[in-house]
């Protein structure tokens, strides 16, 4: 299921005529473009009842194992999460370009087992009450050890390392958009998280090359 929507700035709201023939009002605070890329429901499941959103976590992610001279496809990217059964609510390309894989009332399978030093009693159960988005971007040499990518760092463009001002861009405008849907992800650094923070042993993202600032954090 593919759709495409173009989010604008809040002062102007944009009615969409929906495929039920009704008119939905979406009103975002800044521009942003958002293709729904549903990906298959194996890799993800129904949300509880009861379980509210009150989390948001940055990730990111790449084919650069593969393909480290072209490590941004969004096709090889979505295969690989199917492949491995795995998944992210919404994906960021580097243009700032938002694709949602996953409906936010189902939840998305990518946190895994871990623990945020601040809440420890969330342990291994943040999926469950979260929001994972993935930022395309590639780490430093260092942090893509742990995903596997060795030598073949080398063939990365150095322009294909780090973030885009567009995906900073977006990103924030996206958090506010899910805020407003989840009052309960609060606009500070306890309830939006980095991958890594949660599971520090095993994921790096989004690692020492993410500005926080930027997104107002």
């Amino acid at each position: 299921m593919n759709s495409t929507f173009i989010m604008r700035p809040y002062l102007s709201c944009v009615l969409l005529l929906c495929a039920l023939s009704f008119l939905s009002t979406v009103c975002v605070q800044d521009s942003f473009i958002l293709e729904k890329k549903l990906i298959s429901l194996k890799c993800s499941s129904p949300r509880a009842a009861g379980k509210e959103v009150s989390f948001v976590m940055i990730h990111y992610c790449s084919d650069a194992v593969e393909s480290p001279s072209k490590p941004y496809s969004v096709e090889k990217i979505t295969s690989v999460f199917e492949r491995y059964g795995v998944s992210a609510h919404y994906l960021v390309d580097r243009d700032g370009k938002v694709y949602q894989l996953v409906e936010e009332n189902r939840t998305a399978f990518h946190a895994g087992k871990g623990k945020l030093p601040f809440a420890p009693y969330h342990e291994n159960s943040l999926n469950g009450i979260s929001i994972g988005i993935e930022l395309m971007a590639i780490g430093t040499r260092q942090e893509m050890k742990l995903l596997n990518v060795g030598s073949g760092y080398d063939k990365i463009a150095k322009t294909d390392i780090g973030f885009t001002e567009m995906q900073y861009k977006t990103l924030r405008a996206l958090l506010n958009d899910i805020q407003k849907r989840h009052p309960k992800v609060l606009n500070n650094r306890k309830h939006i998280v980095g991958h890594d923070e949660y599971a520090p042993s095993r994921r790096p993202d989004p690692g020492s090359l993410f500005e926080w600032s930027k997104i107002g954090l």
